[in-house]
């Protein structure tokens, strides 16, 4: 019922998660980031828990892949879960459970993971891979997650329709939220075009810098 990209951007520290969803306040339950460390996307039947157990072993040094492996041995209700990891190097991993609903798959590349459940088809992943991969390593990382969005959901996104959507960016030394490495944390809980909603608080966002 949802559908994610997970990614890093090296050059300026930043690790991030863009997620939208036929479901009330996705960006509660979804996305887990922080700066120098790695970020993550829980999905389908979402194990909350796996954010902060995942980002905990991310902080200890270990790979996106161990960190996988870790989440899900401890957890008999791996089959209905979709989880996808970049770690602070940029390796990643992702996982797509066989009980995940309707279409459900994923994509792990360079510092990147796009996936989702419950989706239209196949072409979702796809459009979401090709436009992570042509956007320009230049722009900042929110605006590259919210292309990546924008296109899934242009490709048919969740099957359901639409209801949510957020974008979370932490990036070392950020403090935008005081006391945090946050630097974007934007979310349209419950909006008939909560993507396009989400790109009009991205742009609000930046133009108070």
């Amino acid at each position: 019922m949802t559908f994610s990209i997970v990614a890093c951007d090296p050059s300026t520290g930043s690790w991030g998660v863009a997620t939208a969803s036929r479901y009330l306040a996705v960006g509660s339950m979804v996305p887990a980031a922080e700066g120098g460390v790695g970020a993550i996307a829980t999905q389908a039947r979402t194990n909350a828990a796996f954010r902060s157990l995942g980002l905990d072993a991310l902080r200890a040094g270990r790979t996106a892949d161990e960190v996988l492996t870790r989440l899900l041995d401890a957890d008999p209700g791996r089959a209905a879960r979709q989880l996808g990891i970049v770690d602070s190097t940029g390796s990643t991993a992702t996982w797509t459970g066989s009980e995940c609903g309707g279409y459900a798959g994923g994509y792990a590349g360079e510092g990147y993971v796009v996936h989702g459940n419950l989706l239209t088809g196949p072409e979702v992943v796809t459009a979401m891979q090709e436009a992570w991969t042509k956007s320009n390593p230049d722009d900042p990382l929110a605006h590259r997650l919210l292309a990546a969005l924008t296109a899934g959901d242009a490709a048919g996104g969740d099957r359901r329709g639409r209801q949510s959507a957020a974008i979370l960016v932490a990036r070392k030394g950020s403090d935008y939220i005081l006391g945090t490495d946050v630097e974007i944390d934007l979310r349209a809980d419950d909006h008939i075009r909560p993507i396009a909603e989400l790109g009009r608080l991205l742009t609000l966002r930046y133009q108070e810098v």
